[in-house]
Parts: structure tokens; C-alpha cells; sequence
């Protein structure tokens, strides 16, 4: 694993453009027991650079999913498919929250992402529901 140094004020700007929320799941850092981490979203291992357009703010859950993986198997189809990139694609676009709180991939980035970030789990359900009872407080 390549580690690199991010400045404050760059980590301050991802954390500020996403509004303290993981740009995948969506999930506030105000209610997560864990910190919210920046995220290179192609890895530098993949050629990805340290910069503003290439980092996404996301929760401990979703960046520990990730890893430094940049796609998979769309489980509908079978079929190759990149994940979800929040620089340069809509989040609603690709997903939807529905009643019941699970996250529902539209597309097959969006598919592919909520499989392999696990979006839909348990305890991705139960952490939606607390910051669900949290947001209405």
C-alpha cells in the first residue's frame, strides 16, 4: 500500500465539497463512530494523482471496501463494470435510497459499487437507520 502525505487544507476542501458525507454511501461523519477518511479515488498504485479531482471524502466502511480497487462484476449481469466515481459522475444517477434504507444500485457502476462496498449489510442498515433517528432529533 503507497502512502501519501495530503495537506490539510486539500483534505479540508474534499471534506467541505462533499458536506461531511461519504460520497458513496452518504453517510454524515456527524454520526459515524468512525472518522471519515480521503479517499483516492483511483489508487496511485493505478496511476492516480493526489489532488482535488482525484479524492473523494468516504467513510471508514465504504474506503476499507474499496481499497484500491477500481471496479467489478456488475452482479446482475456478469458483465465487467467500473465503480461509482463521484468526480465525475451524479450520485443519484446511479443509486437510490429506498424505503426500507438499503441502497439501490441503477446502473452497473451503481450496482457494482453497492456489492462491493457492501452498501446493503446489516450493519450499513442499522447505521442508516441510528443516523436516520439522529437526522429527525
Amino acid at each position: 500500500m503507497i502512502v501519501t502525505y495530503i495537506p490539510a487544507s486539500l483534505r479540508r476542501q474534499v471534506e467541505e465539497r462533499a458536506n461531511f458525507c461519504c460520497e458513496y454511501c452518504l453517510l454524515s461523519q456527524a454520526v459515524s463512530f468512525y472518522s471519515h477518511e480521503v479517499d483516492h479515488v483511483i489508487a496511485l498504485k493505478h496511476g492516480g494523482q493526489t489532488n482535488a479531482e482525484n479524492l473523494a471524502f468516504a467513510c471508514w466502511r465504504c474506503n476499507s471496501h474499496k481499497g484500491s480497487d477500481l471496479g467489478s462484476f456488475d452482479p446482475d449481469t456478469g458483465e465487467f463494470s467500473f465503480l461509482f466515481h463521484p468526480r465525475t459522475q451524479v450520485w443519484a444517477e446511479h443509486f437510490e435510497i429506498e424505503e426500507a434504507g438499503s441502497i439501490r444500485g441503477l446502473t452497473p457502476e451503481g450496482r457494482t459499487t453497492a456489492k462491493l462496498l457492501q452498501f446493503n449489510n446489516e450493519e450499513r442498515l442499522a447505521e442508516r437507520r441510528r443516523a436516520a433517528r439522529f437526522n429527525r432529533q
